[in-house]
Parts: C-alpha cells; structure tokens; sequence
C-alpha cells in the first residue's frame, strides 16, 4: 500500500525547494507544448476538411457515406467521428485517472497516453483515396489518449502554484500550448503552400503535416517525462498548501486497480453531492466549453465547406489563433488578477457569443474577415479555458485533486459530445453550416447563466480551501 514515504522530498533550502518548483512548472509548461500539435493541425485545421474530402470519395449517389450501416452525409462524417470519440473517451478518462490515484502513477499514464495518441497521429500519414473508416478509426484512438493525457496533467496545476498564483501558472500554460501548436503550424504552412517545390501533391503534404503533429507531440513529451513527478497533486513541502491525501486501496487491495478504482470514483461521485456549488460550476463549465471545444474542432469545416476558405487561408487562420491566443491567456490571466478570475471568464463568454454572431453573417469567400474572426477567436480562447481550470482547482477538497480534475475532465471532453452533435444534426436537417454554427448559441448562452449564479467564494470556503485575494 502507498504510503506518505513513497512521495518525493522537497529540497531542504528554500532556493533549492524553488528551483525544484520551476523545474516541474517547466516540464508542465512544455507537455502543453507538446499536445497542443495534435488540437491545432490535426483537430483544428487539417483533418476535418481532409477525412472529409476522402469520406465525399467513398460516398454513394446520394452524398452518404455507410460505417457501421448507418447512413449519413459525408459531410458529417467528421463531426459524427469526434462526438463519438469524446463518448468513448470519458470512460477511458475516469478509469486511468482513479487507477493513477491508487497506484501513484500519474506521470506513466499520462505520458503512456500521450504516446499512444501520437503513434495513431503517426498512423494518418497513410490516410487517402477512400478510406474515411481508417482516419475516423485514428482520430477515434488518438482523441482518447489526448483527452486522458490531458486530464492527468491538469492534476499537477495545485502542486504547482499557490491559491494565488494558479490564474498566472495555468494561464502560462495555456500560452505555452498556443506557441507549441502555432509554431509547428508555420513549419506546415510553409510545406503545404511549397508543395509543388517539394515534388508533392496537396494530399501528401496534408498526410505530413498531420503525422508531423504526432512527431512533434512524442518528443516534446520527453520532458515532462523527465521533469515531472510520478504522483500528481499537492506536493509535499510547499508552503501554505495543505499535504495530499496519500492514494491506495483503503481494503490493501492495491494489486486489483481497475476494481479498486471503479470503487473509488463511485465514492468520489457520491461524495461531491456535498460540494453542490462546485457541482453547479461544474454544470456552467460543461455548457460554455461544450461550445468552446465545438467551435475550435469544427472551425475548418466550417471555412472550408460555408466559407469557401482554401486550405492556405484556414492554416493562417488557425496560425492567427494559436498567436493570438498566446497574448490573450497571458492577457486575460492580468485581468483576473485584478478583478477576478469569475468576472473576466462571463467577459470572455460574452466575447464568444459576438464572435458566433460575427461568424454566422460572415461573407464567404473573403480571408480578411475569415482572419478578423480568427484573432477574435484566439483574444477569448486561452483565457476563458486556462481561467476555468485555475478557478475549479479552488473549489475542490484538499487531497482529492486527480479525482476531482478527472471528473472536471469529463465536464471539459466528455460533455462536448453534445455539441458536435448538435453541429452534425443541424448541417443533416438544414444543410447548411451558417445553422450548424450559430446552433452553438445554446451552450455560451445557458454557460454564462449558470455561472453567473455559482457563488464563487461560498464553493472555496465550503471545501476548506483558502480564498484567493480576488475572485
């Protein structure tokens, strides 16, 4: 059974204790490096209008395509694949996650995950003709190890930071998630727009900026392999933070995790119907994110097949975000800083919902507006997610980070199953993506509402956490 001797001893001075802090704040900066390739090339930008491309040359007559014998538009097919990954991820996600609590081995599974995740990146270098069933079966088996790597990362943030400093920490990790994503994107944009230079079609350069993705997120994530602890959580020897609960079966049973943990998330789900206002700010973060992370995976679709963007103008597009958005989580992380982090993510909400508008009434064809929705984009995008994640970790009881950030997890991937689907439903009715995007309204919307009824200080103080300074 784990023990409080199995964690890692802090230094015994304070410099030494520091710089072993920017270490580990280092290697989690450089994980969000790392991932982010595969949400800004594959997810964002190349693979929908690619795998939907090759699903129009597998389909029928009529504009269908038939997996599994169903029947659906081709164009569809994409956002289809995304939703049902998401579904299959939250299972994967809260079993890995209380498996890491009782064996300590956060750090294996994350990084395990982040490489299973990039061989299937990999893995879409031999996408093409017809073969939409093997690209929506990679993008299924990589989405899953990206959204469980992920939501072990998220279980470091309280170790990492004071109540304090956590808006600046998470909000630099963000930022560093966007200079990853938007530099590898320069290197693709200069293959694909040099293509014919390079003796390649336009499809081979697709196929190797995406499994160039997968190469870059295996060997960034070198670091936090070396860099971060194999336990996740508040660390021991920090000051001011409280000392983690310690994992392990409570019935030393630590040789059935699977079991066990299956056991452990049933009392952790039962024992946060005592936090009700986190579950409530659970519930606002699971409407407004559904949008976010909607918005983000279909953005290409939807300026490639509504707009008629080419794919040069949504790679700058995307590029345009990834920079835009490294100033606007560092922005929007000073703004909390002085009026809290709950106030500036309803103005972020806000600034979503114009830019949905701005979107729908967008004339196609015309790059300058496609890339002003880009920047505007990218303004709201880092800081409303880094903001989100720095405030739930207030609201959460000292000792059950992993379990609580896995079941947030869930909130944040699980959940946006809906909106994707929600996308795909109404491009199948109306065939048109003007409604598919604006149908997004709903979520930002019923997000903001609820959020603005969660009493913010009340969930911190309720859970016995210290209340930042402002909120």
């Amino acid at each position: 059974m784990s023990t409080a001797t199995d964690l890692p001893e802090h230094p015994a001075t304070a410099t030494d204790d520091g710089r072993a802090l920017r270490r580990m704040q280092f290697g989690w900066y450089i994980n969000d490096w790392a991932n982010a390739a595969f949400s800004a090339t594959v997810l964002t930008v190349f693979l929908g209008p690619y795998l939907t491309s090759i699903a129009k040359e597998a389909a029928d007559a009529q504009g269908n395509v038939h997996p599994l014998g169903l029947s659906i538009r081709a164009g569809s097919f994409f956002p289809y694949t995304v939703s049902f990954s998401v579904l299959l991820s939250v299972g994967a996600m809260l079993l890995l996650g209380t498996v890491a609590d009782r064996t300590g081995r956060h750090k294996e599974l994350m990084c395990g995950a982040a490489y299973v995740g990039s061989a299937a990146t990999m893995g879409m270098f031999f996408l093409g003709g017809d073969r939409y069933l093997l690209g929506g079966g990679l993008l299924v088996v990589a989405n899953i190890a990206y959204a469980v790597s992920v939501a072990l990362s998220y279980a470091y943030l309280p170790g990492l930071a004071s109540p304090d400093e956590r808006d600046k920490v998470s909000s630099k990790g963000w930022a560093y998630g966007y200079a990853g994503g938007g530099l590898l994107l320069i290197a693709n944009l200069a293959l694909f727009q040099g293509h014919d230079a390079f003796g390649l079609s336009s499809g081979t350069a697709v196929r190797i900026c995406l499994a160039s993705a997968g190469l870059w997120w295996a060997i960034f994530t070198l670091v936090p392999l070396l860099r971060l602890p194999s336990r996740a959580g508040v660390l021991p020897g920090r000051p001011g933070v409280p000392a983690a609960r310690v994992g392990g079966a409570p019935d030393g049973k630590d040789a059935e995790p699977a079991a066990g943990s299956l056991r452990e998330l049933g009392r952790t789900l039962r024992g946060m119907r005592r936090y009700p206002l986190t579950l409530l700010y659970l519930g606002a973060f699971l409407c407004y994110n559904d949008g976010i992370q909607t918005v983000v995976s279909q953005a290409s679709l939807y300026g490639s097949e509504e707009l008629g963007m080419d794919q040069t103008s949504l790679v700058v597009a995307v590029l345009l975000v990834q920079i835009v958005a490294i100033g606007g989580a560092l922005l929007l992380g000073r703004i909390a800083h002085r009026f809290g982090a709950k106030s500036t993510i309803l103005g972020s909400l806000v600034g979503w919902v114009v830019t949905l508008a701005l979107g729908y009434f967008m004339p196609a064809h015309q790059p300058a507006w496609f890339y002003a929705l880009a920047c505007m984009i990218g303004l709201v995008l880092g800081g409303s997610q880094a903001l989100s994640r720095s405030l739930f970790s207030h609201m959460i009881p000292a000792g059950r980070e992993a379990e609580y950030f896995s079941v947030y997890k869930v909130s944040d991937r699980g959940t946006s199953w809906m909106g994707p689907l929600v996308f795909g439903l109404a491009y199948q009715i109306t065939g048109s993506y003007r409604s598919a995007i604006i149908s997004l309204l709903v979520f930002f919307v019923i997000g903001f509402a609820v959020l603005l009824k969660v009493p913010v200080r009340r969930a911190i103080e309720a859970v016995g956490n210290p209340v930042p300074e402002r909120l």
